[in-house]
């Protein structure tokens, strides 16, 4: 008898970034969650869930620096998962330096990290402890501009569709480079070379949802010409990302404003991507900022 398909998620990240919203939507889920488990203990909890022979077979744990002086066993206890036949996804949070600052003095909460009275000591530190962590990550959220709900919703989206979450989810961005790059971008493209919109006073109050910016940002050769050479590059990355285990990808398209040519091409670029049987959700980050069209979008 085959064993039971156990699926087991690491929650780690920041401190301040929202592990704890992320293991509750989690938990709605029906995921069996445990909080703060010391990273040595994985290869034991591992042997219980086998135990349980399938009755416990979703489990998320928050693993982060709380551990302690335990943490640095983490990398050991997940390849000793591994043996145990255990598949296992780390999902990393993350927020901005100002960002985490501003949650802490709301909470009068002390950084886990900060030995003095500077919130920032602490997370400087924790970013560099955590640097090899995110890189082994499988799925990053950056939640500086979530609200709790938003950040549920997309926990949801990620590991809420048994069929679905079998397949590689794509997230593709687009965004304003006034505005900074998206931090959980894993690909980054700027397409302020090609010919914009912004300069026709018509087109100005527009978006890359509406056609006549659509008709004008498409009918340059160099637009075209470039669609088709991206759109064959990601053809040819994306199942070399799936080979090595990453089940989410972030593609973030970026001109000036993120109102004209980024949006028009990000709808374009998810389109045909979803026609290769990708699970793709499109987002417009900055589509809304500075609609008075008084900077190059």
């Amino acid at each position: 008898m085959d064993k039971p398909k156990i699926q087991m998620v690491i929650i780690t990240g920041l401190s301040g970034a929202g592990k704890t919203h992320a293991v509750r939507a989690l938990e709605d889920l029906g995921f069996f969650c445990v909080d703060n488990l010391p990273p040595n203990l994985l290869p034991k909890f591992g042997e219980l869930i086998v135990q349980s022979k399938g009755k416990i077979n979703k489990v998320a744990l928050v693993i982060d620096i709380r551990g302690g002086e335990f943490f640095g066993t983490l990398s050991d206890g997940l390849h000793n998962l591994g043996a145990q036949g255990i598949e296992c996804e780390i999902l990393f949070l993350e927020a901005s330096d100002e960002t985490l600052i501003r949650r802490y003095k709301e909470s009068r909460r002390r950084h886990p990290l900060s030995d003095s009275s500077r919130i920032f000591d602490g997370i400087k530190l924790e970013r560099q402890m955590l640097t090899d962590l995110r890189g082994q990550a499988n799925k990053i959220i950056d939640t500086t501009d979530l609200s709790s709900q938003q950040l549920k919703a997309q926990v949801i989206e990620l590991f809420g569709k048994d069929e679905q979450s079998k397949r590689m989810r794509i997230t593709v961005m687009s965004f304003g480079y006034k505005y900074g790059t998206p931090r959980d971008a894993d690909l980054l493209m700027d397409v302020r070379f090609l010919p914009n919109p912004f300069y026709d006073p018509n087109l100005r109050p527009l978006t890359g949802n509406d056609e006549p910016v659509q008709e004008f940002v498409l009918s340059s050769p160099t637009t075209r010409l470039f669609l088709r050479k991206y759109y064959s590059l990601l053809r040819f990355l994306i199942p070399h990302y799936i080979k090595e285990g990453k089940t989410h990808l972030v593609i973030g398209i970026g001109c000036t404003g993120g109102k004209h040519r980024s949006v028009t091409l990000a709808n374009r670029l998810a389109a045909a991507l979803a026609k290769q049987e990708y699970a793709v959700t499109v987002k417009h980050r900055d589509i809304e900022k500075d609609r008075g069209g008084n900077e190059r979008a």
